[in-house]
């Protein structure tokens, strides 16, 4: 591949040859960079530096939706602000994956648009095909797994987890370790989801879980609404969103969420007397990474793009341990040696290795769940 500088002297070599009157390059390509807001790639706005300058002249990042504790978002804005001198302004923190679509969707080209989102996959897929979302190929795009990346680099996955039961252990006696214990009479009231599944990326992964630990598939996720239309019959469902404020406070003491989720509440909350314990159920295994994806109508463009790389560089990758989720690059950085070891030996051991819905399969469990949960919790 031609870099740049080679492409420059390429061009500087042929403006040589004219003034000595030869013509020897008249067939030679000229060098044509990008606006950063058509921008595929960083090489097409000139390289990272390039990039870099743009993003600091817009001097400005919009985000949505990314909660401090969730994923360690916290160390990467804040390390983001440090690197680049770049204001990252984060809207409505606690909402969901279809609340980022349809911000997206809505503000148009708005300057109030969010640059970036953040959302399950599935709904990362949803947006592409609204054709909401702009193709980038950020450095490492051929070190993400194929099956974690739309092949048109309208969105990639950063970062995931297992689906796991955090318990106030304070208020709950005993805490539940499976999904089956969960409908045990002594959970009455207690038992939230981190919103609602037809919304949240969470609670639809949540109920996926379920349904693997109740006979269900990838292809089949209707075990998972039969268990909460369960649980909601006997009492034990809690409709409230579960976040890190109803944790504390005890109104939702126990949740079902990610496991990087339940482990940052155990280490947030420890010293406000809150003994939060977490389980990752053997009975319903379920991973899943969330997406990263550009505004096609981003209107701090260069700064979208500069975000997507640095929340894929190693520095990037490496801050996601500390709020232990697990990169999508892991396996890359451990082979090349730039993994945070003492970081990844923090996170908690599960057995064999995650498997993954395909597309189609995705498509069907959230139409089914759509379709199906209002009147699963209606009681």
């Amino acid at each position: 591949m031609t870099t740049p500088r080679a492409r420059a002297a390429a061009v500087f070599g042929c403006f040589a040859l004219v003034a000595l009157g030869l013509s020897a390059c008249e067939n030679a390509p000229t060098v044509r960079l990008e606006k950063p807001s058509v921008a595929t790639s960083a090489d097409e706005v000139g390289g990272m530096r390039a990039l870099i300058a743009a993003a600091k002249r817009e001097g400005a990042l919009r985000a949505i939706a990314l909660p401090s504790d969730w994923a360690n978002y916290g160390g990467l804005i804040a390390g983001f602000e440090k690197k680049y001198g770049i204001k990252v302004t984060d809207e409505d923190p606690h909402g969901h994956s279809e609340d980022e679509i349809d911000a997206v969707r809505k503000s148009g080209n708005r300057p109030t648009a969010p640059d970036v989102i953040d959302v399950g996959d599935t709904f990362a897929r949803t947006a592409a095909e609204q054709n909401l979302l702009a193709p980038y190929k950020v450095v490492a795009y051929d070190s993400i797994p194929g099956n974690q990346k739309d092949s048109n680099a309208r969105w990639y996955n950063n970062y995931g987890g297992y689906i796991s039961i955090g318990c106030d252990a304070n208020r709950v006696k005993p805490c539940p370790e499976t999904f089956a214990d969960l409908l045990k009479p002594g959970y009455k009231g207690k038992v939230a989801l981190e919103g609602d599944p037809t919304k949240s990326g969470t609670a639809f992964a949540s109920v996926y879980a379920v349904a693997l630990a109740n006979n269900g598939s990838f292809e089949d996720i209707q075990p998972g609404l039969d268990f909460f239309a369960e649980l909601s019959k006997s009492g034990n469902f809690n409709p409230l969103d579960s976040t890190s404020a109803t944790v504390a406070d005890g109104r939702t003491p126990i949740s079902i969420n990610w496991d990087y989720i339940n482990l940052g509440y155990a280490d947030q909350l420890r010293g406000k007397g809150v003994n939060w314990q977490v389980a990752i159920p053997f009975d319903g295994s379920f991973a899943q990474y969330y997406a990263l994806a550009v505004n096609k109508n981003a209107p701090h463009p260069a700064a979208a793009r500069l975000w997507q790389e640095y929340l894929f560089s190693t520095e990037g990758q490496n801050l996601r341990l500390y709020g232990y989720a697990r990169p999508v690059l892991m396996d890359v950085m451990r082979q090349n040696g730039t993994l945070d070891k003492a970081a990844a030996d923090r996170l908690p051991t599960v057995e064999g290795s995650p498997q993954f819905p395909t597309d189609a399969q995705l498509e069907k469990a959230q139409e089914t769940v759509t379709q199906g949960w209002a009147k699963a919790v209606s009681g």
